[in-house]
């Protein structure tokens, strides 16, 4: 029988896997990471901030290390900025608490310790999602968003 057109099957040779390359480090990574929920204001002006820490070797960001504070509403600017200006479809935020914004609740509404550890950690699978998506690692107002103390909302859209 003749072997003309039949693939080859054989295994490949594989290499030992040396120390470094098993403990080593990644050749790419992006680590973003929601916490520390921090009441702040009274009245009217009282609101939920959140801290986001950002590791990353990733040569597309200029810092490789960041920690901003924001707030639900930043995130909200982030969604509506890459909706307008990127080609990439955007994931859901986790939801408005219309409900819990209603008076004579028996909780805290927005401000109950559960509600506040879930809206933490759907902002942070948020902003994971568009962060590890390449073409919306281009756009300014990601970075902006991650590594800048201040979010100037008179920013020129663009690429970095």
């Amino acid at each position: 029988m003749s072997n003309d057109g039949v693939a080859d099957t054989r295994r490949l040779i594989a290499r030992p896997q040396d120390p470094m390359d098993a403990y080593g480090p990644p050749s790419n990574f992006l680590e973003i990471d929601v916490y520390d929920p921090q009441i702040v204001g009274t009245g009217r002006n009282k609101h939920t901030t959140y801290e986001v820490r950002m590791k990353t070797n990733l040569p597309i960001f200029k810092l490789k290390d960041s920690c901003v504070r924001r707030r639900y509403s930043d995130f909200e600017w982030l969604k509506n900025e890459l909706e307008r200006d990127s080609k990439i479809v955007v994931p859901p935020l986790p939801g408005k608490a219309v409900i819990r914004l209603m008076p004579f609740r028996g909780d805290d509404g927005i401000f109950d310790e559960s509600f506040i550890e879930e809206r933490r950690a759907g902002l942070e699978l948020f902003i994971n999602r568009i962060a590890g998506h390449p073409l919306a690692q281009n756009e300014r107002c990601l970075h902006m968003f991650l590594q800048e103390e201040v979010i100037d909302r008179n920013y020129i859209p663009g690429k970095v």
